[in-house]
């Protein structure tokens, strides 16, 4: 499972309830495969179909199904997405995202604590450039909903790196991501207010 598509805000709602069911992008090559799934907002999205298509076949009832109001603003939409090839993807929702449930468990036992900081300790100890973990947590917190360019920024970092970082955060459960920027969730809320109070105890 992979965080592959990203789709617009306005559309997780169909996603969710099932009216969003095909998806169309210029990729150089698919970028999805039948048998895959996605992670988005919405849930989890699993595919069922991947095929290159000629946007001249695209119909009112594909684009509709994609979310769009009309054939012509789907294909403005690839339009700004330059000349390449057009690709099919359909998919049906496959439920929540597991890492949902792990976002709102912020009950933590000092069991789990421990397993946390072991995690975040062995990813500060792989980063070429020091411990990062809990002033990322921290600079999230602060300032949610900011894009990731001007966190990396912030944080002296290039944006890449950043967010590929921020990643592994969000698969520990202690971020998520909004249509712009990340914030805490309630778990990673919890973990710095442990943290804070151990630091204090010290």
């Amino acid at each position: 499972m992979v965080d592959g598509m990203l789709f617009e805000q306005r559309l997780w709602p169909g996603l969710a309830d099932g009216s969003v069911t095909v998806t169309f992008r210029r990729w150089k090559r698919p970028r999805a495969a039948v048998g895959g799934s996605h992670r988005t907002p919405a849930g989890v999205l699993a595919v069922d179909a991947v095929a290159e298509v000629d946007p001249a076949a695209i119909t009112e009832d594909d684009a509709r199904a994609a979310g769009f109001g009309s054939l012509p603003a789907l294909l403005a939409q690839l339009d700004r997405h330059g000349d390449g090839p057009v690709y099919r993807v359909d998919f049906h929702h496959a439920g929540a995202d597991p890492r949902e449930a792990l976002r709102q468990a912020d009950q933590l036992s000092e069991e789990e604590l421990a397993g946390l900081r072991a995690r975040l300790e062995r990813l500060d100890r792989a980063a070429r450039d020091g411990p990062w973990t809990i002033a990322t947590l921290r600079l999230i917190g602060d300032r949610p909903g900011v894009r990731a360019a001007d966190l990396a920024a912030a944080a002296g970092r290039e944006r890449p790196p950043f967010k590929a970082d921020v990643r592994k955060l969000k698969e520990l459960g202690l971020t998520e991501s909004l249509e712009v920027g990340y914030r805490l969730s309630p778990r990673g809320r919890a973990l710095l207010a442990r943290a804070g109070s151990s630091r204090a105890r010290e």
